[in-house]
């Protein structure tokens, strides 16, 4: 019998093909929903079957027992962090280790990204009591909504000061750096008074690669379990479908790299600096990051408990 699965997920471009109906899937068609924020929950949602789901919140949910949603080892986002901790022109810090005791805003406590983030002071011998923090919108174009998820602790993590925008404090000189999981408007202008506080930011995540391995997990695919239990090839024929979706954009960005002035020198320096396979999906090539994922979480107090890799993933994809 045939069945549609409606999948909610942002709107990333190697999606294109299936938009497009480049690509059909065999045996069950696909409706793409493109939404601006993640669904809250796709496990109890009326309007989608599958999609995109926090990699942090979906692990605090199989922590705390909930197995509603089935995630699959399939990275939807994945993303260095060392871009993402920006501060201002004018300001004198260049490195991590130099966030010592310094003040730091962010948009969400519990975010994957954020999670990562953290992760990379911890690295530089910054932990989450050498520092303090402050949890917020970016700007005044974001709603103010609870941010910190009860995971606030007075005098270290707390909301930001009269929930102002985290960029309004940076600029004026009440925060040090900001971690953002996307650059605000106007970021790249030559005119822009803010920048990464990783000069070379690129050389950073590529060290960092070399070191551990691995491009975070950002975003995870999560599917209804019942939907996944009536059929049990679908989980697998969901994921690699996306996958050819994106190989074939892939393909097609390196035939039409013309779209911004050296996106094929991006092209040739990821060709030469990564392997082939670094976006790779399935269990076995993202075990160790998922084995550190799923640590960090438990020693930033996100999970009771470390959860295992098998625990996440039950159902590994090949």
């Amino acid at each position: 019998m045939a069945y549609t699965i409606r999948l909610a997920v942002r709107d990333w471009d190697y999606f294109t093909p299936l938009a497009l109906g480049d690509l059909r899937p065999q045996g069950f068609s696909l409706e793409i929903h493109r939404v601006g924020t993640l669904v809250d929950s796709i496990a109890t949602s009326a309007d989608f079957d599958a999609g995109e789901v926090s990699f942090s919140r979906y692990a605090q949910a199989v922590a705390r027992g909930d197995n509603s949603l089935l995630a699959l080892p399939h990275f939807l986002m994945r993303g260095f962090r060392q871009r993402c901790i920006i501060t201002t022109k004018t300001s004198p810090l260049t490195t991590l280790g130099q966030l010592r005791g310094k003040r730091i805003g962010l948009t969400g406590w519990q975010d994957s990204g954020n999670t990562w983030t953290r992760t990379l002071l911890k690295r530089e011998g910054v932990g989450i009591d050498d520092a303090t923090w402050y949890v917020g919108r970016l700007t005044d174009d974001h709603p103010v909504v609870d941010r910190l998820a009860g995971f606030g602790r007075a005098g270290r993590i707390e909301a930001a000061p009269g929930e102002r925008p985290l960029l309004t404090l940076l600029r004026a000189g009440e925060l040090d750096a900001v971690f953002t999981p996307f650059m605000p408007n106007g970021f790249f202008s030559p005119a822009s008074d803010l920048r990464q506080l990783q000069k070379d930011f690129r050389q950073a995540e590529l060290d960092y690669f070399n070191a551990v391995g691995y491009i975070p997990g950002i975003h995870v695919l999560g599917i209804k379990p019942a939907l996944a239990q009536a059929h049990p090839e679908l989980p697998q024929a969901l994921s690699d479908i996306i996958t050819q979706s994106a190989r074939l954009w892939h393909d097609k960005r390196v035939k039409y790299a013309d779209t911004t002035p050296w996106l094929m020198d991006d092209l040739a320096r990821t060709a030469r600096d990564l392997p082939a396979d670094w976006n790779r999906n399935g269990f076995d090539a993202n075990q160790r990051m998922v084995a550190d994922f799923a640590a960090e979480l438990f020693e930033q107090g996100l999970t009771s408990r470390c959860l295992t890799p098998t625990e996440l993933f039950p159902y590994p994809l090949s």
